[in-house]
């Protein structure tokens, strides 16, 4: 297979697409995890420095924060600057920032590397539209589903990564692990990223004032976007309590037990490819109702394993109900990634840019809803919370058509 639309944009050269979308799915899936590891390594970080209580805090706070600038601040320079030279760049920066975090002798210095880390990050959001603008149209959700599902993967797979190579290492060892593996993928990317030059002549100050223009403009990243958020938040909030209920009855794990669970949501991975290719044949509208049904059911599932005295019967339903779960995002997901990368070519980086970080902003929602709904009523309220979430995204589903053709 060869590129195609992008051979409109600039002169590239012809390009073997299956590779770059390996690569592709692999950068993501493994420069993610620097994102979600500080969750997990933050006791370890901050007692190896000593840190305070507020130090420790800001850890994963600044790593988002970083990214969220990222997306906002750098992945628009994609319809400014040649693509290939700016990811290696974005990946350089990641690269120097992992070994300065893992090297970092004080707390402020830590904290500056992280963020740095945190907004090199950005380079995800780079790859996955220059992998999607190789491939016709017609073909598009499934190269989006491929490399979404190294992204999921990467995701759920930080967590419990991060926890073996801190208990078989310390916490440093994952940071120079995450160093080494981005320079490998680096010098694959230098290999088969092609080129590609955009065609906007507008200035950087331009592109950034575009922002609230195309959320006007485009009614399907508007839509999309907010469905992405909820399902974002339905995400966040499972994973972000699930781990506080574990070691309770019925289910009764200790920390390997809930590193061990993780691994279970990246059987969900699987549904990006799927959803990828039936969106491509015109099914994407039935599967967005599927999927929110399903995270509404799959949450019911996990509310009622722990009510459950059985542990065998508590940890079989939890785990049917996380994959259920994650199956539902992600195809909502992909097939979100597939109709905002269908909308203007000239503007991709910033429509994944503000595509990406208004999800994430649904994440941040969900997280602290969990907590509150933790506080309030334990496990079942917040499943109950994550719930609507997922019944706010079938009843968009139901009122409008709009991006899921």
């Amino acid at each position: 297979m060869t590129i195609s639309e992008a051979t409109k944009l600039s002169p590239a050269r012809t390009v073997s697409v299956r590779p770059l979308i390996w690569i592709g799915a692999i950068t993501t899936g493994t420069v993610v995890t620097n994102l979600f590891a500080p969750q997990i390594l933050v006791g370890l970080m901050s007692r190896s420095l000593d840190m305070t209580a507020l130090q420790a805090g800001l850890i994963s706070t600044l790593t988002l924060l970083g990214y969220a600038l990222g997306l906002l601040l750098l992945v628009p320079l994609v319809d400014l600057v040649e693509n290939r030279r700016l990811i290696l760049r974005t990946l350089a920066c990641a690269i120097v920032a992992a070994v300065g975090t893992a090297m970092a002798p004080t707390p402020l210095i830590l904290l500056a590397a992280t963020f740095i880390l945190g907004a090199s990050c950005a380079a995800i959001q780079m790859v996955v539209p220059l992998v999607a603008s190789m491939v016709p149209p017609e073909r598009r959700g499934q190269a989006i589903g491929d490399v979404m599902s190294g992204l999921m993967i990467g995701i759920l797979l930080s967590r419990p990564m991060a926890s073996l190579i801190a208990d078989s290492w310390n916490w440093r060892g994952y940071y120079l692990t995450s160093a080494v593996l981005m320079t490998v993928l680096g010098c694959a990317l230098a290999r088969y990223l092609p080129t590609l030059q955009p065609t906007t002549k507008v200035s950087y100050g331009a592109l950034l004032r575009s922002f609230p223009r195309l959320l006007r403009e485009e009614p399907v990243l508007r839509v999309r976007a907010w469905t992405a958020a909820l399902v974002m938040a339905s995400f966040t909030a499972f994973w972000a309590a699930v781990a506080l209920r574990l070691p309770d009855a019925p289910f009764k794990l200790d920390a390997k037990g809930i590193a061990l669970f993780a691994l279970i949501g990246v059987a969900g991975a699987a549904a990006t490819p799927i959803a990828g290719r039936w969106g491509d044949r015109g099914f994407a509208r039935p599967l967005l109702i599927i999927s929110h049904l399903l995270i509404v059911g799959a949450l019911a599932l996990c509310a009622w394993a722990g009510m459950t005295e059985s542990r065998i019967t508590a940890l079989a339903l939890l785990g049917v109900g996380a994959v259920l779960l994650d199956f539902g995002i992600t195809t909502d997901q992909t097939l979100g990634r597939r109709a905002v990368n269908l909308l203007q070519p000239e503007a991709r980086g910033r429509i994944n840019g503000l595509f990406v970080a208004l999800f994430f902003i649904g994440g941040a929602v969900g997280a602290a809803a969990a907590s509150a709904a933790w506080s309030y009523g334990g496990w079942t309220a917040v499943c109950a919370v994550a719930a609507t979430f997922g019944v706010l995204g079938f009843m968009t589903d139901i009122a409008t058509k709009t991006g899921s053709e």
